[in-house]
């Protein structure tokens, strides 16, 4: 397993990874893959003393992150640092008329991953937004989402990040289930697609 003892591991994100935690109680993880990972794991590996931490904040896009990113990332001290954004930055486009450019995405998204890497070179978790269109409407966004979802594996791969390919692995999910069973708004995963992205999250640090 990737992780070692003594280490910080902090969820960064938006609706998604925030998970209706209480903003209020540092140590509540809220209700999602971020609580069923860190439970995992404290179940699987109780001899390591591993502090988790969730800093998500629904409704945030990538702006949002770097705005806060020195209170809520670099004074932490995390030594792993997983972050889950972009849809945000893709649906806004869509009902509020409040478009982001790949261009400004990917420049935000680099810089705090510069920043992690220049002031605590902690180890990078980086997962890329996703989509299970269930409604006309969202099946467009692909055409906004799909060039964030490059930029974030470009990323990865600059960074030299553990990377999780969630869109392909809900896509695969679809497959077996109908997407709603997954996320049934196409956005915001059930209690099963939480825990499919925990699964993921797991193997990548080959704890599973």
């Amino acid at each position: 397993m990737l992780i070692e003892d003594n280490a910080i591991v902090l969820f960064q994100g938006d609706s998604v990874t925030d998970a209706g935690r209480d903003y209020n109680n540092d140590a509540d993880l809220g209700l999602g893959y971020p609580m069923i990972t860190a439970s995992w794991l404290s179940a699987a590996y109780p001899a390591k003393n591993i502090r988790f931490t969730n800093k998500g904040v629904s409704g945030n896009r990538v702006k949002d992150l770097k705005e806060r990113w020195m209170r809520d990332c670099i004074a932490l001290k995390p030594t792993w640092v997983s972050i889950l954004i972009g849809i945000n930055d893709c649906w806004r486009r869509y009902d509020s008329d409040d478009p982001t450019s790949v261009e400004k995405f990917e420049s935000d998204y680099r810089y705090i991953l510069q920043e992690v890497k220049t002031q605590l070179n902690a180890n990078l978790i980086i997962c890329e937004p996703f989509v299970l269109p269930v409604t006309k409407e969202q099946a467009k966004w692909r055409e906004d989402l799909d060039p964030k979802i490059h930029a974030v594996r470009k990323l990865a791969r600059e960074f030299n990040a553990i990377f999780l390919p969630l869109d392909g692995i809900f896509a695969q999910a679809a497959t077996q289930k109908n997407p709603r069973f997954w996320l049934p708004d196409g956005v915001h995963p059930s209690p099963a697609g939480h825990a499919l992205i925990a699964q993921s999250w797991l193997r990548a640090v080959e704890a599973l």
